[in-house]
């Protein structure tokens, strides 16, 4: 999950979590700081651990998480390179591991995951987050019409053949284009959800065009029935 502060990045990972708990059979351990939800057990095993509390820091909770056999690990946020590094092995080991990052789009997430590895570290960091990276969602509130309320616009990454290759290959730049032809694939453009937003009445057409990336394509968006 990626998202700028305040964008509803916990919520939603609460409620990947919720599913879980509800729809599957799995062992999840969760990494946070601090706990804000705590889950009540259905059909999956649920450790929680805070940091400061019951484990030192991000990184030394996932080293412990991994010699518990988890299926599924939720890291609260992505912060420094130690913990950033310790996810991508928990995920090279087959673990689903969720988690946030403080970033506006995804190719910026993808760029600041690696970015915060030294020079000669970098390239085995793009193959790495090319083999593992599997979605990357960034949302972000916008006030509706209706004050107080606000609305979640969001885009959604699939990592295809195509975007691992532009991360393999640092044109993490190309990867909005990506996203704006692979719509068939699963990608949701983030001008695709303002659209449908306005359209709905959800969201105004200023605010909406005032948040896109792309407004011209936004505006073709807006045109389709």
């Amino acid at each position: 999950m990626a998202g700028t502060a305040g964008s509803g990045k916990s919520t939603t990972l609460v409620s990947l979590v919720e599913h879980l708990n509800r729809n599957s059979d799995k062992h999840i351990v969760t990494l946070e700081d601090p706990i804000e939800y705590v889950y009540a057990p259905r059909r999956c095993l649920i450790h929680q651990r805070e940091v400061g509390r019951h484990v030192s820091s991000f990184q030394a909770g996932l080293r412990a998480a991994l010699r518990e056999s988890p299926d599924v690990i939720l890291l609260g946020e992505m912060r420094d390179r130690e913990t950033i590094a310790a996810a991508l092995t928990a995920a090279e080991t087959g673990h689903l591991v969720l988690s946030t990052i403080h970033s506006a789009s995804a190719a910026m997430a993808i760029d600041r995951i690696i970015d915060v590895f030294s020079e000669h570290q970098q390239t085995q960091v793009r193959y790495q987050l090319a083999n593992v990276l599997r979605a990357i969602v960034t949302q972000t509130m916008l006030p509706s019409p209706k004050p107080p309320g606000r609305v979640v616009a969001f885009e959604r990454v699939n990592v295809t053949a195509a975007v691992s290759t532009k991360i393999r290959e640092n044109r993490t730049h190309q990867i909005e284009t990506e996203i704006q032809r692979g719509r068939a694939e699963g990608m949701v453009p983030f001008e695709l959800s303002l659209a449908d937003l306005a359209k709905q009445r959800l969201l105004s057409s200023e605010v909406a065009a005032g948040a896109s990336r792309d407004p011209s394509f936004f505006a073709q968006l807006l045109r389709e029935a």
